[in-house]
């Protein structure tokens, strides 16, 4: 009986070994798919730079005349820019803690610590797995791996112990 328990602990820790692996490939695909989210947001707000500049205004300024502005397509606008320099904010600092992630897993960590949600749904709805080559991959898949089968191994043995227990406290009827 335990060995089959044993068995299953080892496949249970193999299998949590190859989906942890998982996670540094995962931030990869996410960090790429943030680096082009960041160069498009860069690129529709140095347009609106340009246009401001054009009409002798600064973009904050320009920003400000189209949510005042009293048609409401021109004011959406203006409320999208803003939402635009706000987001773009947001990722850009986050493409920079990925960037300074200096720990094997610590790219795979400032995703989980601060996600874009529409990023990481997107990534999520396109990943493709990988096996995991990097030292990245492997640390992760270790983690993952010992974490699974330790645990599994901390409570089989609880549950041994106890199995244990009840028979020596159990009386013999003879």
């Amino acid at each position: 009986m335990f060995g089959i328990l044993r068995t299953l602990g080892l496949a249970l820790g193999l299998l949590s070994g190859a989906i942890a692996a998982q996670a540094p490939e995962f931030a990869q695909q996410y960090a790429q798919r943030l680096g082009g989210a960041v160069d498009e947001l860069r690129r529709q707000i140095a347009t609106l730079e340009s246009d401001a500049r054009a009409n002798g205004t600064t973009r904050d300024g320009a920003v400000e005349r189209l949510r005042s502005n009293p048609d409401g397509l021109v004011a959406r606008r203006g409320e999208a820019a803003q939402a635009d320099i706000a987001r773009l904010a947001h990722l850009s600092e986050q493409q920079r803690a990925l960037a300074e992630a200096a720990s094997p897993l610590g790219r795979t960590v400032a995703v989980i610590r601060n996600p874009d949600l529409d990023i990481a749904e997107a990534t999520m709805r396109d990943y493709q797995p990988a096996v995991p080559t990097t030292a990245d991959g492997l640390t992760a898949g270790l983690v993952g791996f010992f974490a699974a089968w330790g645990g599994w191994r901390v409570l089989s043995d609880l549950g041994r112990r106890t199995a244990r227990r009840r028979q020596k406290s159990t009386p013999t009827v003879a």
